[in-house]
């Protein structure tokens, strides 16, 4: 009779663990991808009053199965139901991250490293990506330079923690400009072109610190003069605005624009921006060019005489009285006819001639800026000219260079990639969001938190990229518990009942032994 109040005792302890459990998964039924645990039974040891025997042929006797008294209940396992995800609630902050699939974030508390599923991050003082409820930083891969693109790639070589709005990530550098182009009409019976001043075209390009400019030129017709080629037009660059308007060069002070004899320009004074820049520094055409001009061909111009112009589109000007048209020009053919463009270099404030058959480059100046005047037309528009120059490509603004951009928002990708876009139309790749994975999740331990720990039983964590595993990331999401409700109040109703019926084997237990002590009064 003792052993029924044992096992009503161990009765009661198991169903008080179990009912500890449900409170437990009740309680977390709005935390963040909280994982429920589950309570399995076992029954204990057994006293055995008679063993089995076996079938005696010779007694004819059959055999006698064991007669064992059981001694009550025990706690066999909790378990975690780990691989049953949560349902995602949309939050909207660019910082909440849902993982799908079977991995989990990596995070460090300095020292050790946890797991968690709950993906409720924010940026810290420092810009460091961590845990909104305890400070734990995120841990993923930086970037490296590729040696052969030159591209921000992901370095997978070293785990630590993504410094994302680091003061090096607030704000994008700024891009030379390596792409102009001059479109629109030039009408031969434009005004303009009679003047001294010419068709005025004005090209505007950024440098690698940034700062905006406007080269101008001047577009003149040439009547056949000597070294003026009847059909074309001369391409001089006239002068150099700063973001103001201002001009940094001033021509026609003494000799030729650009030539090698008398001034070709001034110096800055000290409120310019560079101070040792001089006219021929600017857009230098060689020892062979007579300065900074060039001559353009139309295919669509008709000469006097009825017939198309010789040569190429563009042909430089040669030291000589006579035009150098043999010499070609990046000649390319668009629709069947010939176009090509003006290259310039930029090296902070200097732009070359590159590409000039028969010139002379400047091999420490490398950063060209090219001017595509493919698209402009030759054609009659009542006397009025529209070439104007844009940064750019035509199709795109591929080449167009940009100032310096602040950050104006993050986005984290699918592979959990973190790119940032700037103010300036750039964008950059941060770094990427690591996830780990293990051969049985069950086997984690929790460490309060949202957190899990490594076990011996989990085994060694697996650090990958999210899609290794076929999961990926979702941001402006998070995952709920996975806790059920309807589930969990069904085992409080099977658990109390089974804490009641165990209650009751020790009070009748109880009346026994009241009964067997009364048997003698």
């Amino acid at each position: 009779m003792m052993r029924s109040l044992f096992s009503g005792v161990a009765g009661l302890r198991t169903h008080q663990t179990r009912m500890d459990v449900i409170g437990n998964n009740i309680a977390n039924v709005n935390t963040v991808a909280y994982k429920s645990s589950t309570v399995t039974f076992q029954d204990m040891l057994y006293q055995t009053t008679q063993n089995a025997t076996g079938a005696n042929a010779q007694t004819g006797r059959a055999g006698i199965n064991a007669k064992q008294i059981g001694l009550g209940v025990s706690t066999g396992s909790i378990s975690t139901n780990i691989s049953t995800s949560g349902s995602a609630q949309s939050t909207g902050s660019p910082f909440d991250i849902r993982i799908t699939g079977d991995s989990f974030f990596v995070v460090s508390d300095g020292s050790n490293q946890y797991y968690t599923r709950a993906g409720a991050f924010n940026v810290d003082a420092n810009g460091t990506l961590c845990m909104a409820t305890n400070g734990y930083t995120v841990q993923g891969y930086g970037t490296t330079t590729d040696a052969t693109t030159g591209e921000l790639v992901i370095d997978t070589s070293n785990l630590r923690s993504l410094d994302i709005m680091s003061d090096q990530n607030l704000t994008s550098p700024p891009v030379a400009t390596t792409n102009t182009y001059v479109t629109g009409i030039l009408d031969e019976n434009s005004d303009a072109l009679s003047t001294t001043a010419g068709q005025v075209v004005s090209v505007p390009f950024i440098d690698n610190l940034g700062y905006s400019y406007t080269a101008q030129f001047r577009v003149e017709k040439q009547n056949g003069a000597t070294g003026e080629p009847n059909g074309q037009y001369k391409m001089t660059m006239t002068d150099l605005l700063d973001s103001d308007g201002k001009s940094i060069l001033k021509y026609g002070v003494t000799g030729a624009p650009g030539g090698a004899t008398g001034t070709a320009g001034e110096e800055m004074s000290a409120n310019d921006k560079i101070t040792t820049l001089k006219a021929a520094n600017i857009f230098n055409f060689g020892a062979t060019a007579t300065g900074n001009e060039a001559f353009l061909t139309f295919d669509t111009f008709m000469t006097p005489s009825g017939t198309k112009p010789t040569g190429k589109l563009m042909q430089v000007a040669a030291a000589a009285a006579t035009a150098n048209v043999a010499d070609p020009v990046k000649t390319n053919t668009i629709n069947g006819k010939n176009v090509t463009g003006l290259g310039l270099n930029l090296d902070g404030m200097r732009m070359f001639a590159t590409g000039f058959a028969g010139m002379t480059d400047d091999a420490t100046h490398d950063n060209a800026v090219s001017i595509d005047l493919s698209t402009i037309q030759n054609i009659d528009n009542k006397g009025q000219s529209t070439v104007n120059g844009k940064r750019g490509q035509l199709t795109s603004d591929a080449g167009a260079g940009c100032r310096v951009g602040e950050m104006s928002s993050i986005s984290i990708g699918q592979d959990g990639k973190i790119t940032a876009s700037y103010t300036n139309g750039q964008t950059k790749l941060l770094g990427q969001i690591a996830s780990a994975s293990f051969a049985n999740a069950s086997g984690l331990e929790k460490h309060g938190d949202n957190l899990y720990a490594q076990t011996l039983n989990s085994g060694e964590a697996v650090i990958n990229d999210i899609t290794a595993n076929g999961g990926s990331m979702t941001t402006g999401e998070l995952e709920m518990s996975n806790v059920d409700l309807s589930g969990e109040f069904t085992d409080m109703i099977t658990t109390q009942r089974g804490f009641q019926a165990n209650s009751r084997i020790i009070t009748v237990s109880d009346t026994m032994l009241e009964e067997l002590i009364n048997l003698k009064r």
